[in-house]
């Protein structure tokens, strides 16, 4: 009898986990709510109609499709996107967040979905003159990024005696350098180069070694393991299933591929 009353309560127990798991309110519901701060190329932008596309987008549209419910974007400030989750504002981040053990503190993340790191584009006129991250690092320099992201963990770590601005919105930082009010900017590859190939070609010099490793995960509430079961099985099916080749496929698309560009210029 002890036996079957503790297999009872087990049970019961995961039943209650289960009606307050995120992914069984998502079913209840209907729809999954997405979080992000759109301006992020390739991650999450607005073409020219408004419409936000990009990668984070396009993973969205096939989570929700797979889940069998509809989609509910929610454009959120990155200063206040954790925030918003906590709040239950949305269900989970899908915004080119990188894993940290600080966020991590607060809120869980899912697998790594894709790896960057920071790099650095400088003013045209430091051509020759600047060859690596350490010839920046002196008195007289000035590096600029966006507030809140890892671009200023690293400028910060990184850069000890240069001058160090932080912007609200990384294109107000890149301006800085093709107006020469900066040297250089850091910020995450993908972004960098994109950026060099389209407003910043002729006008910037892309040092593109990484100087950090950083992952990117989606993240959701503390505690919420069927929700983050669900959300690791499917990104390895996306990842390993070379037949549908779902992953492999927008990766092209948004990060080696720049036919999306004319879209949003």
């Amino acid at each position: 009898m002890i036996m079957l009353f503790l297999g009872t309560s087990f049970f019961a127990s995961d039943i209650d986990l289960w009606k307050s798991s995120t992914l069984n309110k998502i079913l209840q519901r209907g729809e999954l709510r997405i979080g992000l701060d759109p301006g992020y190329m390739p991650f999450e932008m607005k073409d020219k109609n408004g419409r936000l596309i990009g990668y984070d987008i396009d993973m969205a549209k096939k989570m929700a499709k797979d889940m069998g419910v509809k989609l509910k974007i929610v454009p959120t400030d990155w200063d206040g996107i954790i925030a918003g989750l906590l709040t239950d504002k949305f269900d989970i981040i899908m915004s080119g967040m990188t894993i940290t053990q600080q966020r991590n503190l607060k809120i869980s993340f899912s697998k790594p979905h894709i790896i960057l790191g920071q790099t650095l584009l400088l003013n045209k006129s430091l051509e020759g003159k600047i060859l690596s991250a350490n010839d920046l690092d002196k008195k007289g320099y000035k590096i600029v990024t966006k507030l809140g992201v890892t671009g200023e963990i690293a400028a910060r770590k990184f850069f000890k005696k240069a001058e160090i601005q932080t912007f609200e919105r990384i294109t107000d930082a890149i301006n800085e350098v093709l107006n020469g009010k900066a040297d250089a900017v850091i910020y995450d590859k993908p972004y960098n180069g994109i950026f060099l190939a389209n407003k910043g070609k002729g006008q910037l010099i892309h040092l593109d070694t990484p100087l950090t490793y950083e992952p990117l995960g989606w993240a959701i509430k503390k505690g919420d393991a069927d929700f983050m079961n669900w959300l690791n099985n499917f990104l390895r099916q996306i990842q390993e299933d070379k037949v549908v080749g779902f992953s492999d496929k927008i990766y092209k698309k948004w990060f080696i591929e720049t036919k999306w560009l004319d879209r949003v210029q």
